[in-house]
């Protein structure tokens, strides 16, 4: 490459992944090239813990001033606390509170957390309106169903974390919620018109650009009405014409990652990243496993695009402009005090019971497993942190009778997570019921699936946070003042 300042400018889109603790001499390299930064993935090895992430992040602060990105939620969706889960309810349990301030609290404390590990830049908060029960990738990541919910909790979320010093990032624009289909596997479709997406999908992102957000990240999903077959990430009107146009929204443009079939399968990462610059996006999440090679790769043909005019030179300065304003902003943003406390107040607050658990000291806890996104991942769940004897179970071979035997002479508490999406999950609870219609169903997923006459809790999440206020619900814990999930 023989243009050093086409470089920078490419250079500049990139947020590269890396494996390890310890950013590799490529990475190093390509900071002090005008890299914009890196995306920090648990799954990479990249978060071993809170010190060594603290280290990691201190020696690529040695290089440059990098943007340091991770999708760190709270809820379900954790990197910071992949290996125990999180101390935070996610948006689905806060905005069953609907308490805007409780929301802008967690989100400070959230983002305080960051901010010390040496995070500058959230991919959060989600502000799409999760209006498919079956949505296989949303879900509890969402605030709620309704748009003006959301919105609110949005707005909220984006001035918490921004307190705190960290550049929030609302997602997936024009919004993931009412698909069907998981953007990993396949471009899923919103099927809406223009008017719909208006009064739906946009509410909480107009109330993310008024309250100041610092980024956006595009969605790889197609409206038909306004896409056409092309997802919103590689398209000209979704990002120029309406986030940038209709919206006004004049920050930083971040897409999801582009190593997701929805986005790359049919053309390849290379060639995808072209048409997001083109689309109008800012910055290149480029996804988990695109190491030395594959950024390489992507550099040379985003600047051979430049060289055959398919991508005009002025566009690519354009976005370094805007991610050099988002690095100036966070020169001068603030700094907030972490409050785990706050997490468990507001997994305390979301918990919904219906009829009258009745729960001995000793419980059998059955948990029915239910498949990870591959957004949350490998992260633990369940009431295995504050109970003794939990019994997690597939549903395809768990044994009725034995469960009930096995529960004989004692309580039998039965969990579940996100059951509406899984026939044979209900399917066992019923027969469970049956047999011991005493039994209590905690759902730790969106309480779709209530069956009558059970009693029945709703924790709006599965994190650590979420379990805690469950055992104490059903009266397995006794309530404690601060910060009880240590």
């Amino acid at each position: 490459m023989s243009d050093p300042s086409l470089e920078r400018l490419v250079n500049a889109t990139l947020l590269a992944p890396f494996p390890g603790a310890t950013p590799p001499r490529w990475v190093l390299e390509g900071l002090e090239r005008g890299m914009s930064g890196v995306t920090l993935f648990a799954i990479n090895g990249n978060v071993p813990g809170t010190a060594e992430l603290a280290r990691l992040t201190g020696e690529l602060r040695r290089y440059a001033d990098p943007l340091i990105s991770i999708d760190e939620e709270g809820g379900d969706v954790t990197r910071l606390a992949h290996d125990t889960g999180s101390p935070y309810p996610g948006s689905a349990a806060l905005g069953a509170v609907d308490d805007p301030a409780l929301t802008r609290r967690v989100y400070r404390s959230l983002g305080a957390e960051l901010r010390q590990v040496g995070v500058n830049l959230d991919f959060a908060p989600s502000a799409d309106v999760n209006t498919a029960d079956d949505n296989p990738i949303i879900g509890t990541r969402a605030f709620g169903s309704d748009p003006e919910t959301v919105a609110r909790h949005v707005a909220a979320a984006v001035a918490g974390l921004q307190e705190a010093g960290v550049a929030a990032c609302a997602k997936h624009f024009p919004g993931h919620g009412a698909t069907s289909q998981d953007s990993h596997l396949e471009i899923p479709t919103v099927d809406a018109d223009l008017s719909l997406l208006e009064h739906r999908e946009l509410v909480p992102f107009r109330a993310a650009i008024e309250a100041g957000v610092a980024s956006v990240m595009t969605g790889h999903l197609r409206v038909p009405a306004l896409t056409g077959d092309t997802p919103a990430t590689l398209s000209h009107a979704a990002v120029t014409g309406l986030l940038r146009g209709a919206l006004g929204y004049m920050g930083a443009v971040v897409t999801d990652a582009l190593d997701m079939r929805a986005a790359s399968d049919a053309i390849g990462i290379p060639e995808a990243s072209v048409r997001a610059l083109l689309a109008g996006s800012d910055l290149l999440c480029l996804g988990s496993k695109e190491y030395e090679d594959s950024v390489r790769a992507i550099r040379e043909h985003i600047v051979e695009a430049v060289r055959q005019g398919r991508l005009p030179g002025e566009r690519l300065e354009e976005a370094a402009a805007r991610v050099a304003g988002l690095k100036s902003w966070l020169a001068g943003a603030g700094n907030a005090e972490v409050d785990r406390a706050v997490g468990l107040e507001a997994a305390r607050r979301a918990v919904r019971v219906t009829g009258t658990p009745a729960v001995s000291p000793n419980p059998l806890v059955v948990e029915i497993q239910a498949p990870s996104n591959i957004a949350v991942g490998p992260v633990p769940w369940g009431l295995g942190p504050w109970v003794p004897d939990v019994v997690p179970v597939d549903a395809a071979d768990a044994g009725v009778q034995g469960l009930v035997e096995r529960a004989r002479g004692r309580s039998l508490v039965l969990v579940v997570r996100d059951a509406h999406r899984y026939a044979g999950h209900r399917d066992l609870v019923t027969a469970l019921l049956a047999a011991r219609p005493d039994a209590v169903l905690v759902e730790m997923g969106l309480p779709v699936w209530r069956p009558e006459g059970v009693a029945y809790v709703a924790a709006y999440g599965a994190t650590r946070a979420n379990a805690r206020a469950v055992a104490e619900a059903i009266g397995l814990l006794q309530p404690v003042s601060g910060d009880a999930l240590a």
